[in-house]
């Protein structure tokens, strides 16, 4: 199993955005970091998910735990079901993620502070924007 620390960060709401993934396990540190264009911070956090999905894919990891500080995306993924329409796409395109390439697929909040790694790369993102 590997765990895959996620996090979205926008420099406005919307704004200039970035994802960070950092993964850990297997023999492996895997470090990514995602310029995203102009995208609101709940956007920044799906797309900061599915980002670590296609890396995981490429990777072939079959069995993940994923970490996120994202309140929003951690319960989108355990009820597969987000409120707002506008989050539809991002869910919809995780589950076909997660059903296709992997085993098993966990997903756990955790407090931000336990999240520095994939915040620095998704802030350093937000600079590659420019």
């Amino acid at each position: 199993m590997v765990e895959v620390y996620i996090d979205g960060a926008s420099a406005g709401n919307p704004g200039l955005s970035g994802a960070g993934v950092f993964i850990k396990g297997e023999g492996y540190v895997l470090r990514k970091s995602v310029p995203l264009g102009t995208l609101s911070n709940h956007q920044a956090e799906f797309a900061a998910l599915l980002e670590a999905l296609k890396l995981c894919a490429e990777h072939e990891f079959k069995i993940l735990s994923i970490r996120t500080d994202s309140q929003i995306v951690a319960d989108a993924l355990e009820k597969e079901y987000v409120k707002r329409s506008s989050f539809e796409t991002y869910l919809t395109e995780a589950l076909k993620l997660i059903d296709i390439h992997f085993d098993h697929c966990f997903t756990k909040w955790i407090p931000s502070k336990q999240n520095k790694e994939a915040d620095v790369l998704a802030r350093q993102a937000i600079q590659m924007n420019k």
